[in-house]
């Protein structure tokens, strides 16, 4: 069975380059603390995802939902400001369907950010984390099922984080004075946070910090062949880790993204500029 996309990214690509001369070689998906990067830019094009067909518009605070196309540090970008999450009642398909967008306009290097809870005892709140590898708990994978176009669903995922980019991110942290770490990201549907439990088993499995994206993400840019890196905002500590009685909040990630904001942004414009 053949399955015919409702929307097809190299219609949405061709609708964008149409409108910009820009041809990027890094794309960048900023999530929650991150969105300092885009305002450093200069922007030449901004599409609300609302205007781009095929792109999920998602309602979550700290995610402006645009797509932008600019330079940073003389480097030509394409940034994703704010996704869509799967516990907001998207599918994987939708949710990953703007990486497949980057491909399309030319993007060969994907640095993914986030905002995650630290499950590490040796990690701070408010540092940051190169991711190594991850663990895929969400329960579904982008690639299941018939799609169209030529790419294999069955994807190596050995080095899904580029060593060579992982090292480039940990010399930008250096540079600018983050307190940086590297580790496994474990993706959670969400979008309640985790138990206590779930904490304990998470950390036995190997996970040093979980979130609520950015894996089905990954996936699929390995599978068009893009390089890949993660980076991670530890904004809190999983259930359970923190101080005692202490709830977990979507209100305290956005503030502590929002402190370390400055931060995050001099240490993507250092890696954009190193392997740019």
């Amino acid at each position: 069975m053949r399955l015919i996309r409702k929307s097809d990214p190299t219609v949405t690509a061709r609708f964008i380059r149409r409108r910009s001369a820009i041809c990027p070689k890094i794309g960048l998906i900023l999530g929650s603390g991150f969105a300092a990067t885009a305002e450093a830019m200069n922007v030449t094009a901004e599409f609300p995802f609302a205007s781009l067909p095929g792109f999920p518009v998602g309602s979550v605070s700290g995610h402006q939902q645009r797509f932008l196309l600019g330079t940073c540090q003389n480097v030509a970008v394409a940034v994703l400001q704010g996704r869509a999450h799967y516990y907001e009642g998207f599918d994987l398909a939708q949710i990953t369907f703007p990486v497949r967008v980057l491909a399309e306009v030319g993007v060969e290097i994907l640095l993914v950010t986030n905002a995650a809870g630290s499950l590490n005892p040796r990690f701070r709140v408010g540092d940051f984390m190169v991711i190594t590898d991850h663990l895929n708990f969400l329960g579904a994978n982008p690639l299941r099922g018939p799609i169209s176009g030529v790419a294999s669903p069955f994807v190596d995922l050995t080095q899904a984080y580029d060593p060579a980019l992982q090292s480039a991110l940990r010399a930008a942290a250096k540079s600018v004075g983050a307190r940086c770490h590297s580790g496994v990201y474990l993706a959670v549907s969400g979008p309640s946070y985790e138990t206590p439990a779930e904490i304990r088993a998470f950390r036995k499995w190997g996970a040093d910090a979980v979130g609520m994206s950015t894996v089905p993400e990954v996936i699929v840019a390995r599978q068009l062949g893009l390089r890949v890196a993660g980076l991670s905002c530890l904004t809190n500590a999983a259930a359970g880790l923190g101080a005692r009685n202490r709830s977990v909040t979507h209100d305290d990630v956005l503030e502590i993204g929002r402190q370390r904001s400055e931060v995050a942004r001099q240490l993507v414009e250092r890696f954009i500029r190193a392997v740019g």
